[in-house]
């Protein structure tokens, strides 16, 4: 039967061959697009390593007038102490402009035996951890007299610690050759870049007299009962001690809604693209199946007068559209098993494993589908009524 199906489609090659090439590039699409939606649902169910639901942003900016190192310290720490003294505050922190969710990024370079990383570069206080609960796995997180001139403390995440230390304890060694950051501590991976993205590399700096002028945020742990009127207060006050100083106000739980909806944003246009052409191509093989049919009236009529049964008839016509599919997929399957062979996008082998299936089962679910209808319309041509017509 298989000889027989073969035969049929060779002699259609030149008309096949479009509807071969609409189903490819069609598998190559939805390939792409339950890439992403495997990869997305993967970082979704990742904890998030991190409470937000309560942490506050403040934004501001550095209007003080003195140059005068200790006088700056003690401002911001007086700032910081009054905040931590409201009644419905539970942890304050300062932290760099790339707090949780936002857009902001910032990098650095370094290297360790010879394999070479660029993480983000979050600057830190030592309350960082208890205002977001971020745990601590290895080693400990910063102090306040841990700063010394020989070497500089860093923290990194976990991710980072696997991929470049194994099962070694990264604690106590130094990130780059000649460097002076020494690891000191190792925190659960957090996704500070929304639900949607890898938790990525993060190496965490202790914020001192030099970087304080340059840092802009303030992270305020809340009690779940603070409302927009404690807003106003804190507001207030941060203002009152900021003399000409631009304050805003921001809810993590805002933040995040905000950073996926960007991240959302290129799945949503590759869907509506996908959308489109799928149905284009339902369509094409809709059209086809029916055009052949038509053509193929006199073939059907004397195949049910020599006694082939209607769902015969209505299997060829599913069969060969199930057999062209199968042309598409392995030459599609051919180029995208090159993705996990050749890490493209640094995804895990599983993600494009996960998406090759589901687009194969797409594809042919998509046929079968649009191949039942004009198979049963075949099986009920009336073998006289076709002969006749010939």
């Amino acid at each position: 039967m298989f000889r027989h199906l073969f035969k049929i489609i060779w002699n259609k090659k030149k008309q096949n061959f479009l509807l071969i090439t609409e189903m490819l590039i069609s598998f190559l699409v939805m390939f792409a697009v339950f890439t992403m939606l495997v990869h997305f649902y993967r970082n979704y169910r990742t904890p998030m390593g991190m409470q937000y639901e309560h942490v506050w942003v403040i934004n501001y900016n550095n209007t003080l007038k003195t140059q005068n190192k200790d006088s700056i310290m003690l401002f911001y720490e007086g700032l910081k102490q009054t905040i931590r003294s409201m009644p419905q505050v539970k942890g304050v922190s300062y932290s760099s402009g790339n707090v949780p969710f936002s857009q902001n990024t910032m990098m650095s370079g370094y290297e360790y035996n010879g394999k070479h990383i660029n993480p983000n570069l979050c600057r830190v206080d030592k309350d960082y951890t208890n205002v977001l609960h971020i745990q601590v796995t290895e080693g400990e997180w910063f102090g306040k007299n841990d700063i010394s001139a020989k070497a500089r403390p860093v923290v990194i995440n976990n991710k980072i610690k696997q991929d470049f230390f194994g099962n070694e304890s990264p604690v106590g060694k130094f990130l780059g050759k000649d460097s002076d950051l020494k690891i000191i501590g190792v925190v659960d991976d957090t996704k500070m870049k929304g639900d949607y993205t890898d938790v990525g590399y993060w190496l965490y700096d202790k914020i001192d007299m030099d970087l304080m002028p340059w840092t802009d945020r303030i992270l305020v742990d809340v009690t779940p009962n603070a409302d927009a009127a404690f807003e106003g207060q804190l507001y207030k006050t941060v203002a009152g001690m900021m003399k000409d100083s631009n304050i805003e106000i921001e809810h993590l739980t805002n933040k995040l809604k905000d950073i996926n909806y960007w991240a959302l944003v290129p799945m949503i246009t590759l869907s509506i693209i996908a959308c489109f052409l799928i149905i284009n191509v339902a369509l094409g093989l809709f059209g086809v199946l029916w055009y052949n049919i038509n053509k193929r009236r006199g073939e059907i009529g004397l195949r049910r007068a020599v006694g082939a049964t209607a769902m015969s008839v209505s299997s060829q016509l599913v069969a060969e559209a199930l057999i062209l599919a199968t042309f598409s997929l392995i030459i599609g399957s051919f180029f995208a098993v090159q993705f996990p062979i050749l890490n493209v996008f640094d995804l895990p082998a599983g993600v494009y494993l996960t998406a090759l299936l589901l687009a194969i089962v797409f594809i042919y679910v998509l046929v079968l589908i649009c191949s039942l209808y004009p198979g049963r319309q075949a099986a009920g041509i009336y073998p006289a009524v076709a002969l006749h017509e010939e």
